[in-house]
């Protein structure tokens, strides 16, 4: 793993903001998982019935529709849920009742520790039963360890058909490619290869999640040549990412003509680094003049100034930037409105910077392989949050190869001379 991995990212939302995301987050989480648990729970009732024939040998005991919804406080907010019904039709008075939720349940106690929980330690099969308790209170009497494994199964098959899903019909401009860690035993860490990207519509969509042998060119290759089997035909027009060789390693072999962006989030991150903290300051602010300038030009005077202020010195720090200069302004060749999505990569960055801040917490409460299907349906939660990019018809011309210099089109002019101009909206 390369130091660009290591990086520690701030999302630019305000904190009032990223809370009450955060907050949606988890009451969704709480939704879906409390309705999961319920249903394994109607599954475990109707399996002890299944051999029970009525008068007319049909199935005694059925489904029967929900009870009117209602909600319970937690303390991430109202979370609405529904119990279902059975039908009996013996009459012999047989009839679900969830232990999970009780119909006198309106509130639950002791939440204090489930945000840590919910997601990243609620998932293995001791500790399920222990986050929910922490979210519906101690009236809730837990589940059976058949309950939690068929909850688990169905994650994972949900992540397996996902895998299987036809991309036939599917074309993404631009991709973000990020390893991200998660801490599973006392000294063991797991790496999820994540792949986000944009459609040609403009919408962001998860693209790709495996397990990988930390961030390898073998586990990048795979996963790229797993999307062209379901039916990926086109190479992205350009993909971003951090320093990760095994990624650019992988790339051209798989998408040989998709060009090249560095996160210039990760790179500032690994330049500053290698200054005195008293320069930092002072340096960072050089480098976002690099590539927040006008013109590819402008940029290069600011790239070829911060060489020149600190090489003598800091030669490590100047040798980390210079070593990267063309496929760090490589956005400039792109439309400008798509430049603040493409010169880093803060979707994988702010998707997971809630799950990074929780790591820490739990140490030996997941494993290989629970870790990645709870990932994965973390982000199929986050997903629907995401926002499609600026300037979204400019796609069209991106994968058309319209020339772009500066983040402005470039059309021949009816003399046959090249002028510079920006295509109306």
């Amino acid at each position: 793993m390369t130091q660009d991995n290591l990086v520690e990212f701030k999302t630019p939302e305000t904190q009032e903001s990223f809370s009450d995301a955060l907050s949606e987050l988890v009451r969704q989480g709480a939704r879906q998982i409390i309705a999961q648990a319920v249903e394994a729970e109607l599954s475990e009732f109707l399996g002890q019935y299944q051999g029970l024939k009525d008068e007319r040998g049909r199935q005694a005991v059925v489904r029967n529709g929900y009870l009117p919804e209602r909600t319970i406080t937690t303390g991430v907010g109202e979370v609405a849920i529904q119990v279902p019904k059975v039908r009996d039709r013996t009459s012999s008075g047989l009839k679900f009742t969830s232990q999970l939720l009780p119909p006198y349940l309106k509130r639950s106690r002791s939440v204090e520790e489930v945000l840590p929980w919910l997601y990243l330690k609620g998932v293995s099969t001791g500790d399920f039963g222990e986050a929910l308790s922490a979210l519906l209170g101690p009236e809730a009497k837990g589940l059976s360890s058949a309950t939690i494994s068929r909850l688990k199964s169905k994650w994972v098959n949900e992540h397996q058909d996902w895998q299987g899903r036809s991309l036939k019909s599917k074309r993404y401009v631009y991709v973000w490619a990020d390893g991200i860690y998660f801490n599973i035993r006392a000294d063991e860490r797991q790496c999820i290869l994540v792949m986000i990207g944009v459609s040609d519509s403009g919408h962001k969509e998860l693209l790709g999640i495996e397990a990988g042998y930390r961030e390898s060119e073998l586990s990048w290759k795979s996963l790229l040549l797993k999307l062209k089997d379901q039916g990926l035909a086109h190479d992205p027009q350009l993909a971003i990412g951090d320093g990760a060789l095994g990624f650019w390693k992988a790339l051209p072999q798989v998408w040989p003509t998709t060009q090249k962006q560095r996160c210039w989030v990760h790179k500032t991150a690994n330049v500053i680094n290698k200054l005195p903290k008293k320069l930092q300051p002072t340096a960072k602010s050089a480098l976002w003049e690099i590539y927040r300038a006008e013109t590819k030009t402008d940029a290069n005077q600011a790239f070829n100034r911060f060489l020149k202020t600190y090489q003598a010195k800091y030669p490590e720090a100047t040798d980390c930037l210079a070593k990267d200069r063309d496929v760090l302004l490589r956005f400039y060749d792109f439309p400008a409105e798509h430049w603040k999505h493409i010169r880093s990569t803060n979707p994988i960055e702010s998707t997971f910077a809630t799950v990074r801040l929780r790591t820490d917490q739990t140490r030996g409460a997941v494993s290989k392989g629970t870790v990645l299907p709870l990932v994965f349906k973390l982000v199929q939660s986050a997903q629907k949050r995401w926002l499609r990019i600026r300037g979204f018809k400019h796609l069209g011309d991106v994968i058309e190869g319209v020339q772009f210099k500066d983040g402005l089109r470039v059309e021949k002019t009816d003399a046959g001379s090249v002028g510079d101009r920006q295509k109306a909206a």
